[in-house]
């Protein structure tokens, strides 16, 4: 998963950037459990919200297994809290301590360190093995490659400083304008990096020629910071939700801006610091034949993924609030009536809604594609005639279902977890898996073709992430007061998704509920008398004017006829708009 977030001019070279990397700050706020408790905006409003995810983000990493992998924890009182994050540039890696003498270095120290890093990982960049490679091959594969390295005792230790760090830091090779989108066209004559060539960086590094070595995968936080000024990170799901990590991620900024406008500075080591240590690996030939095939898994992936970010700019949530309507409602349906349009079939829609009204909530799942939605979408393309008041009707009663579904799921009411939940217990206590779990039906609504989440940011900053099953889509949201970004990954191998003409025809969607809501909203109005047309004529032009025998008088721009014949062309635009 990604998050681009425009902080800095990306003309500034990358150690100007570096300057301003106040993360170490943040990890301090949390591993100290400082953060001010979230509370609950929305149905029973107030309640107090799970903290767990955002505390998880700097202590846990994934290890890798045959069968299944592990989640672990550093957060323990048998071992001190690791002062050290790895960065990793050209391939290799360095432990960096952020703490010296019980104090946290300051950026100026910062600043020092990674200049060193720097230039020693460009001293030895010929001589570097590809080892964050084996963290992007298949789980068992990598679990018994691991298994390998752990025989050695440089290879323990290294890992013990990469499992144990707070988090990862990726200096990046720069990118080029060749992998802008081939839709980008204005991006590229001005040359400047696309969304898509971006938001790739962050999640795959752009393949093992350039930065998909320069990752280690496994550990739930890794930023992103590239030569050419793109930031970004890349996070490991099974701790945390995407909200708590924006969430996070934005306290940063708007921590920094604070920093920045009010110069705190924190004074330098007054001693000299050591210079950061390089991990060592001792590589054996089972070991290089992992990364020969790592390699080709992970190119191979980023060849098949397909991304289209869609910055729709014709109108953003304030839109459906003014209709009267819940924007993650009004954006979901539109998401059904798009994949109808595609596939003239509604599937498994997973939404993720969050459980952290409850100790260690994550999520549950709010099911979309709801007969009521179904009964809506044959009527907006014409499979079912009816009136655009009886489409709007309609329309209200699958946002109402959409709305009940999500109350129920983050009120602890949902059916999914419940489920699973169900089911692991049989499988933990060794008796049969009941017959529901294995019925074709049970299959089937698992089986998610839509994989949607609404990640909103308050700045410019996206998540995006792939589609859970070969033939579906990841559709990831962020609905700003004026525009709507839509992330949107599909598989090249599959024949009947493309995530370009997805995002086309979301757009058209888009437009035509406008137009409903339009339309209907304009036919409800009650009927003005002509007293009433000629006051609203005359405050608007400003003087008094006289309706005598059925004549306008006053300014003929104001007329009836031409307010009508203005009307009727918007329409059309608004249809032509609608066909596109």
């Amino acid at each position: 998963m990604y998050i681009k977030f425009k902080m800095w001019d990306p003309r500034l070279d990358m150690h100007t950037i570096l300057r301003y990397l106040h993360i170490i700050s943040i990890v301090y706020i949390c591993s100290r459990r400082g953060l001010p408790i979230d509370r609950a905006r929305h149905k029973e409003k107030g309640q107090p919200l799970c903290m767990e995810q955002y505390y998880k983000l700097f202590t846990s990493y994934r290890i890798p297994g045959v069968k299944k992998d592990s989640l672990i924890s550093n957060h323990t009182n048998l071992m001190p809290e690791p002062e050290h994050i790895i960065v990793i540039c050209k391939n290799q890696f360095f432990v960096l301590d952020v703490i010296n003498n019980f104090t946290r270095l300051s950026e100026g120290d910062l600043y020092t360190q990674l200049g060193r890093i720097y230039k020693m990982a460009e001293e030895n960049a010929a001589k570097a093995e590809p080892i964050g490679i084996l963290t992007a091959a298949y789980r068992d594969q990598w679990s018994i490659a691991r298994a390998k390295l752990m025989e050695d005792s440089t290879n323990r230790d290294s890992l013990d400083a990469i499992e144990r760090c707070i988090f990862v830091l990726c200096l990046d090779k720069g990118i080029p304008l060749l992998f802008n989108h081939q839709n980008s066209i204005d991006e590229t004559n001005k040359n400047i990096r696309d969304d898509v060539s971006l938001a790739f960086q962050m999640l795959h590094g752009m393949g093992t020629n350039l930065n998909g070595a320069n990752r280690w995968y496994d550990k739930t936080m890794q930023f992103v910071i590239s030569e050419d000024g793109a930031c970004g990170l890349n996070y490991e799901h099974s701790p945390s939700e995407g909200i708590a990590v924006v969430q996070l991620i934005e306290h940063l900024l708007r921590y920094m801006e604070e920093v920045r406008a009010k110069r705190l500075v924190r004074m330098n080591s007054v001693c000299e610091l050591a210079s950061p240590r390089k991990l060592q690996w001792k590589v054996f030939p089972e070991i290089v034949d992992s990364f020969n095939v790592a390699s080709k898994r992970l190119d191979c992936k980023i060849e098949d993924l397909d991304l289209y970010i869609l910055r729709f700019v014709e109108f953003g949530k304030e839109f459906p609030k003014s209709m009267s309507m819940s924007p993650d409602s009004f954006i979901q349906l539109s998401l059904q009536l798009t994949f109808y349009k595609i596939h003239r079939k509604l599937v498994s829609t997973y939404e993720s809604a969050s459980t952290r009204r409850f100790r260690l909530g994550r999520v549950d799942n709010i099911r979309a594609n709801s007969p009521a939605a179904l009964e809506w979408v044959k009527a907006m393309i014409g499979e079912v005639l009816v009136s655009d008041m009886e489409k709007m009707v309609l329309l209200r009663k699958a946002m109402q279902k959409q709305t009940e579904i999500m109350t129920e799921n983050i009120l602890g009411q949902g059916t999914d977890c419940h489920l699973l939940g169900l089911r692991e217990m049989a499988v933990e206590l060794g008796r049969p898996v009941p017959d529901l779990f294995l019925d074709d039906g049970f299959r089937i609504a698992n089986h998610f073709s839509l994989s949607t989440s609404q990640v909103p940011t308050t700045m410019d900053a996206f998540m995006c992430y792939g589609p859970v099953v070969p033939d579906g889509y990841g559709v990831c949201y962020n609905p700003h007061p004026h525009n709507i970004l839509v992330c949107i990954t599909s598989f090249k191998s599959h024949s009947e998704t493309r995530s370009d003409y997805f995002a086309y025809t979301l757009e058209s969607s888009f437009l035509q509920m406008q137009e409903l809501c339009l339309k209907t909203s304009e036919a409800a109005r009650p009927l003005k008398t002509v007293q009433e047309i000629q006051n609203s004529t005359d405050n608007r032009n400003g003087s008094v004017s006289r309706l005598h025998n059925g004549d306008c008088h006053g300014s003929p721009s104001r007329s009836p006829r031409h307010l009508a014949r203005s009307k009727r062309v918007g329409s059309s635009s608004n249809e032509v708009k609608t066909q596109n």
